[in-house]
């Protein structure tokens, strides 16, 4: 009886594992960071803006707004992060800052 319960102790532990794996692959690289984008003042600023961030590997998602002057940007923290998006729309013209 004690091998069965060590061996059902060893399969749900198995479970567990694959588990905790595939379920933190599927979502551990996507974060959202909200850039302040302070120099945008006409209907054109947006689209430069969001071109220069989608442009960007390991972007997966821009939402520019005029009005709020912000930028939400979804992206894969494997392959980029805030720095790298604030560069872009540096060098697009468009200095931004993490809005916190």
């Amino acid at each position: 009886m004690k091998e069965k319960n060590d061996m059902t102790r060893v399969i749900v532990a198995a479970l567990l594992g694959i588990s905790l794996i595939a379920s933190s692959t599927v979502y551990a690289g996507e974060k959202t960071v909200t850039l302040g984008v302070p120099g945008m003042y006409c209907a054109a600023c947006p689209i430069t803006v969001k071109s220069s961030l989608e442009a960007v590997p390991g972007v997966i998602k821009v939402a520019v707004s005029l009005a709020d002057k912000t930028a939400v940007v979804t992206f894969d923290d494997t392959k980029t992060a805030p720095p790298a998006l604030m560069t872009a729309t540096t060098n697009a013209g468009y200095p931004s800052a993490i809005k916190g």
